[in-house]
């Protein structure tokens, strides 16, 4: 199957969220065995790693929000119709854009207050907006695939019936 440039953008922006967790877990484990063998540990370790699990958890909301793969209850998306599930769907999907959209404003504040205030860590007073900036730009790619997945909700079905993960390859 061909892939378009929309699916190659998907693709990259799960990729970045994977990379995100692997910087999450390195930070951590590397900090764990400083502390531990050498009874050291990484300058503002703390302040890097609550900052990197910041753009986590915004880049994980854009992998999980396309595919739908975020925690749900279905209790009455399961005993609807086609339909209606499609129904539910779409009014579900339309209320995380909202939502989503709203909360990518408000942390653009929360960057643009940051970057005015020049706050920065403690050990080695590095700026954390770049930090927060990041995340943004993750909340940003959420809204951007989520609004993709509207889209395709409303238009294009089938084509968010073969992007499952069960059909879902590594290509």
């Amino acid at each position: 199957m061909k892939r378009n440039i929309m699916d190659r953008m998907i693709n990259s922006i799960e990729w970045l969220a994977a990379i995100f967790v692997g910087i999450v877990a390195l930070n951590i484990f590397v900090s764990v065995v400083l502390r531990k063998f050498f009874s050291t540990s990484i300058p503002d370790s703390y302040d890097f790693g609550r900052m990197l699990l910041g753009i986590l958890i915004f880049w994980g909301i854009a992998a999980t929000s396309y595919r739908g793969s975020h925690i749900t209850v279905d209790l009455v998306w399961t005993a609807a119709g086609p339909r209606m599930k499609r129904v539910i769907d779409v009014f579900a999907t339309v209320v995380l854009l909202f939502v989503v959209a709203v909360q990518t404003a408000m942390l653009f504040d929360k960057v643009r207050g940051t970057y005015t205030d020049n706050i920065q860590t403690y050990d080695l007073n590095i700026s954390t907006w770049p930090f927060y900036a990041v995340a943004w730009a993750g909340d940003v790619c959420a809204v951007i695939l989520i609004g993709i997945r509207t889209w395709r909700l409303i238009f294009q079905p089938e084509l968010l019936e073969e992007d499952t993960p069960a059909n879902h390859s590594i290509e």
